[in-house]
């Protein structure tokens, strides 16, 4: 979180965050992934590396899918929220149940 306000004093309009939730405890990662929103609202322009693909999706607009170096799928977070193989191989049998 320290580098993130780090980052933030300049006032960036361009921001990359690679795995910020990484190693955090569920709560402290859903507050960061509130911050990450708040700065999408206010016009911050975010380039977000995550394995936490349901946080990704919930705040991103678009989303790449990379599997061995490749993209493998890409469009509308939304979209590809609700893609049967995205749901299966990233979010699990269970997404439905806890995620919504």
């Amino acid at each position: 979180m320290l580098a993130i306000g780090r980052a933030l004093m300049s006032g960036p309009k361009f921001l990359l965050l690679d795995e910020p939730s990484m190693g955090l405890a569920p709560l402290i990662a859903a507050h960061i992934f509130q911050i990450i929103s708040q700065l999408h609202q206010q016009g911050t322009t975010i380039l977000l590396v995550e394995q936490n693909a349901a946080a990704a999706f919930k705040v991103s607009n678009r989303t790449y899918v990379i599997e061995t170096g490749r993209v493998v799928l890409q469009g509308a977070s939304e979209e590809l929220l609700h893609n049967q193989e995205v749901k299966r191989a990233y979010l699990g049998r269970e997404y439905k149940e806890v995620w919504e």
